[in-house]
């Protein structure tokens, strides 16, 4: 491994303090969704159960599971003192903005390893090829000559550009998959938003009679 990165020249050492970048933002994203994934749909559906039968016993509830975002994000209309249906639904909709948008957290700095690692590895291979044709004079190419400065340069310049695109490539299918999971949030929000917005009506309805 450690003759891969000298073959591969100066270029290396930035591809390789990407991937760690890269690697770190993907284990910490992967840590999240999956302590998300195991308690949302579990906590909504309970959330809402209550609160088909009692708003301020809902509350209370999803006050408990803060540590959820779909939790905050029922939370955050429930805890308002009687609010007419629309600010209730504005809370729902403020809400789900901000905890969908918090999901987000770490994809710059994917999205920066994906077209960082790319042109750096380009920026070896011309750097690579730039020494190996660097070192030559046509003589020495008639002759044969050099031609172990010439394969050291050719070598860096393949290793470089395979590098800079396994990482591109490797850290863009994790942003998809974050990507992804972010969209089946928005849709968890807006169908368990849906439903709580409507016990809210029924029973704002009841008490309005």
């Amino acid at each position: 491994m450690i003759e891969l990165i000298k073959a591969g020249g100066p270029v290396m050492y930035p591809l390789i303090a990407l991937s760690v970048f890269a690697l770190a933002g993907i284990m910490e994203r992967l840590i999240f969704w999956f302590a998300i994934i195991k308690q949302e749909r579990k906590t909504a559906e309970n959330i809402l159960a209550i609160a088909r039968q009692d708003l301020k016993l809902a509350s209370v509830a999803a006050e408990q599971s803060l540590n959820v975002p779909v939790a905050r994000f029922l939370y955050a209309p429930l805890a308002l003192e009687d609010p007419d249906p629309e600010l209730f639904r504005l809370a729902l909709e403020s809400t789900a903005d901000e905890e969908l948008a918090g999901m987000l957290k770490g994809e710059k700095l994917l999205e920066a390893s994906i077209t960082l690692a790319p042109l750096l590895g380009l920026l070896g291979t011309v750097t690579g090829l730039i020494s190996s044709f660097g070192s030559l004079k046509i003589g020495d190419v008639a002759a044969n000559t050099k031609s172990g400065s010439l394969t050291q340069g050719i070598a860096e310049a393949l290793i470089t550009t395979a590098t800079g695109l396994i990482i591109a490539i490797f850290t863009s299918a994790f942003h998809r998959l974050f990507l992804a999971l972010q969209d089946e949030q928005a849709k968890l929000f807006m169908k368990v938003g849906n439903q709580l917005e409507l016990a809210y009506r029924q029973q704002f309805q009841k008490l309005s009679k």
